[in-house]
């Protein structure tokens, strides 16, 4: 049977699915005992839910929910672009450049603001990876030649910034893409760019970024920072221990990873070995990642 089908008679459980058990409850006349909280079902019972003693069953829901959705959905193979929240497309960080440094101007003692226009102008040049996130995310979604595995959607962090860029590339060609939001303690909302079937939203750090990899074919990283470089260094240290498959680990933006990250340094100091530099490979254009990825698969 496919999935969203109905079932047969012969498929169907003699047990009543939880729907239907909670319509018959909402039956039950209202008295003092059907209006205590203990008379809840319990999966519909949200303060039961959000004690600390079921955090355990919360991990296995966020685990399940996205799951079951992508599954029901066909989402089979993904490719994961990960970038920061804080370069926007070049208009953007233009007009955030040329207010940085009007303030700048005006207040030509205050080293704090100087130091501001310098990062804006940092952000301006660094906005073309927004394009190149854009591009590539059209590109996986656009190109259907391929004859091997099944066609890969675009997955991100579902942020701004070069989140956005991927699910806009991704939307423009009109294809559909992944988000997978998590609840921050100041306001963090998906982009709108994102297949809206396909946003789902996390609490759990570990179990969002399980998601990123269940499906993943390969792994992009534009330019970021701490939640980037998490990302990056958690999948690299799971294919170098071999808790994963390998897949391509690319690096977009070869001037601005060599400049994070000292990788040659960590071989020198024998904190990783030599081989361990095979696990990811450099690029600086969306086409070059495309073209990586579609050879490591030997795509059409």
């Amino acid at each position: 049977m496919m999935k969203n089908e109905a079932p047969s008679a012969l498929e169907k459980s003699p047990f009543p699915d939880a729907a239907a058990d909670v319509e018959a409850a909402e039956l039950v006349s209202e008295t003092a005992q059907t209006q205590s909280p203990s008379y809840r079902l319990a999966y519909t019972d949200t303060e039961f839910l959000l004690r600390d003693e079921l955090r355990s069953v919360r991990l296995q829901l966020e685990l399940l929910k996205p799951e079951l959705v992508q599954d029901d959905l066909g989402i089979n193979s993904t490719v994961v672009i990960f970038g920061s929240a804080r370069i926007p497309d070049k208009q953007q960080a233009k007009k955030k450049l040329a207010m940085a440094e009007q303030l700048a101007d005006e207040n030509l003692h205050d080293k704090r603001l100087r130091q501001q226009a310098n990062v804006a102008k940092r952000t301006l040049e660094n906005s073309r990876y927004y394009d190149e996130a854009r591009k590539l995310g059209a590109m996986i979604t656009q190109d259907k030649s391929s004859s091997g595995p099944s066609d890969m959607v675009v997955i991100t962090g579902g942020g701004p910034g070069i989140m956005e860029a991927a699910n806009r590339g991704a939307k423009e060609v009109g294809g559909k893409s992944i988000g997978l939001n998590i609840v921050l303690p100041y306001e963090q909302k998906p982009n709108p760019y994102i297949t809206p079937e396909l946003c789902f939203q996390f609490h759990y750090f570990a179990i969002r970024k399980m998601h990123f990899l269940k499906r993943a074919r390969a792994l992009v990283a534009c330019p970021g920072g701490f939640g980037t470089l998490d990302e990056l260094f958690e999948t690299l240290t799971l294919i170098q221990t071999k808790k994963i498959k390998p897949v391509p680990v690319l690096l977009l933006g070869e001037s601005y990873w060599r400049r994070i990250i000292n990788f040659e340094a960590l071989v020198e100091e024998g904190a990783i070995a030599a081989q361990d530099l095979e696990l990811f490979q450099y690029v600086d254009t969306a086409e070059d990642a495309w073209a990586f990825i579609k050879s490591y698969y030997q795509l059409a």
